[in-house]
């Protein structure tokens, strides 16, 4: 070192070496971007003042649904043989888990079609015959 000239610190604090940022998602151990959430809520103006654990909590339960809903699609795409992930696998999985239904109950899903459903009073009557004919005789 030359001498009349001194190294700066990071932060001016003396012997402290310049840190990693380190992101409110990683120390929150989420994908969901904490930051992102926390700037959406202020610019929304929900409120007048906002806790550093809303955004935070947001992020975990936006994130929680997100997975549920993109492992059920994944089954109901593997059911129909399919790799990718469409709108329909979506709808199905959404429409056939009971929670998320209710959750979801007005929402309409584009281009997913609607579940498979045949009234009962639309089915054949099941009628039993106490002979052991066949319905329709068979033509000789």
């Amino acid at each position: 070192m030359e001498a009349g000239k001194t190294t700066k610190h990071a932060g001016g604090r003396k012997g402290a070496a310049k840190r990693k940022a380190v992101s409110k998602s990683a120390k929150a151990g989420l994908q969901f971007p904490v930051a992102r959430i926390a700037r959406f809520l202020r610019k929304g103006r929900y409120a007048h003042r906002l806790g550093t654990g809303a955004p935070i909590y947001m992020a975990a339960v936006l994130e929680y649904l997100a997975a549920e809903v993109l492992e059920l699609a994944g089954n109901a795409a593997r059911d129909n043989k399919k790799s990718r992930i469409i709108p329909r696998h979506i709808l199905l999985a959404v429409r056939n888990d009971e929670e998320l239904g209710k959750l979801l109950a007005g929402v309409t899903i584009s281009m997913g079609g609607v579940l498979p459903n045949i009234h009962q009073v639309l089915l054949p009557k099941k009628t039993e015959k106490a002979s052991g004919e066949p319905k329709s005789p068979k033509k000789a």
